[in-house]
């Protein structure tokens, strides 16, 4: 074997391992059922709540009848929802990685940041 060979073998094999380390992560990563504590910046707007939500490749849904969630988690783990619980709706972005992520919410008159748990 020649060395233009090995040094082709050598590159194949470099190349083999770097797309085995830089795999993307894909947005059913994150699918299944998610705590999500929301918090307001003030006290005006009242105390934090629990939401749950479900995520089924990388759609957002609600599991709670009081609160309807709908938004979308990027193959990255960006994700943006929308929370609507009568007329009161708030929207918010952040980042999931691995059971974890957190982010900011904005509504009409309040805004905060958001912390979630997989169960």
């Amino acid at each position: 074997m020649g060395q233009i060979d090995r040094l082709i073998i050598t590159m194949c094999s470099i190349a083999l391992l770097a797309t085995q380390i830089v795999t993307p992560v894909s947005a059913a990563t994150f699918d299944g059922e998610w705590r999500v504590q929301v918090n307001a910046t003030s006290a005006t707007c009242g105390d934090g709540t629990t939401v749950a939500i479900d995520i089924n490749n990388g759609q957002v849904a609600s599991s709670d009848a009081v609160v309807a969630a709908s938004g979308h988690v990027g193959d990255a783990g960006n994700i943006s929802v929308t929370l609507a619980s009568g007329v009161q709706r708030a929207v918010g972005s952040g980042h999931l990685a691995g059971a974890s992520g957190s982010g900011t919410w904005r509504g009409m008159m309040c805004s905060g940041t958001w912390t979630a748990q997989r169960n």
